[in-house]
């Protein structure tokens, strides 16, 4: 089996983890979730991480192939267009960003401009597609639940899980926003858990357990299988759905929840400039719950 050399890059403000897979064998490579830095308070963006990443790539002389998005993310801004402008590559989400697009445009109100078709991004990407790294393959599978849109890559012994499942001692993703379905979620679950049990899983994020003092970003589908505290080999559907929907409920939202989506449905762009030539983002009053 293929084994891609990943690097991981950790936006601890919004505990984020990027990632920079390359094949072995070649300088080709892809981005995977990036961050745009946002101060929330001063409306100002940075781009701080993301040269963090250009600069690892620039020192190791890669090719970058791909960006790609696990999801639209609630919680970081990705930076996207903005390695798209430095590095090159195609920009790639799955193909249900379209009902992301259409649930959140109606939310925000984003007006006739805004399309809904997945037109910002190079690839949409669905179950069982196959797109290429240099001589590496990866694979697609659709991993919905925490939204309609989730994917999970598989890359040779590599998958990349987004916000699907955390460290083991951690769980599984929210799926109270709108789109997520527990029930999807426990049989998405299922198909990361079904890929051989060495595979490695790469997180989008890890929020530290209670009993542990150091961020982690990889585990095994032998180690989700046997420990994950939410939905370890034994765990009904049933008992899942009822865990997730009564844990779901005593959450708030995450605190980039609102530039977040209307960023990154955008590909990463920000909404088009007013009339005076400001870009501005919505607040919907009594919106979310």
């Amino acid at each position: 089996m293929q084994r891609p050399i990943v690097t991981h890059f950790f936006d601890e403000p919004t505990n984020t983890f990027s990632y920079v897979v390359q094949d072995p064998d070649s300088t080709a490579c892809a981005i995977i979730d990036s961050v745009l830095d946002f101060d929330y308070a001063a409306g100002r963006t940075d781009v701080r991480s993301a040269d963090e990443i250009i600069a690892f790539i620039h020192h190791r002389q890669l090719d970058v192939t791909w960006i790609l998005e696990t999801h639209v993310h609630a919680d970081h801004l990705s930076a996207a267009p903005y390695l798209h402008e430095k590095l090159g590559g195609k920009t790639g989400i799955g193909a249900k960003i379209v009902e992301v697009q259409e649930i959140f445009g109606k939310a925000f109100n984003a007006g006739s401009e805004f399309a809904r078709d997945g037109s910002q991004f190079d690839a949409l990407f669905n179950e069982g597609d196959v797109f290429s790294i240099g001589g590496l393959q990866g694979k697609v599978v659709h991993t919905p639940g925490h939204t309609p849109a989730c994917l999970t890559y598989v890359i040779g012994d590599a998958a990349f899980v987004g916000d699907t499942l955390f460290m083991p001692d951690y769980g599984t993703a929210r799926c109270d926003f709108p789109g997520g379905d527990a029930r999807t979620l426990y049989h998405s679950i299922q198909k990361v858990l079904a890929l051989p049990e060495q595979t490695r899983l790469f997180l989008c994020h890890d929020y530290k357990a209670p009993d542990r003092d150091t961020f982690q970003h990889e585990t095994s589908v032998a180690e989700q299988r046997q420990a994950n505290v939410h939905v370890h080999e034994g765990i009904s559907e049933e008992a899942f759905v009822k865990m997730r929907t009564e844990r779901d409920a005593t959450l708030g939202m995450p605190r980039l929840i609102i530039p977040s989506v209307q960023v990154n449905m955008r590909a990463g762009h920000m909404p088009p400039a007013e009339d005076n030539g400001d870009v501005y983002l919505k607040v919907p009053i009594n919106k979310f719950k």
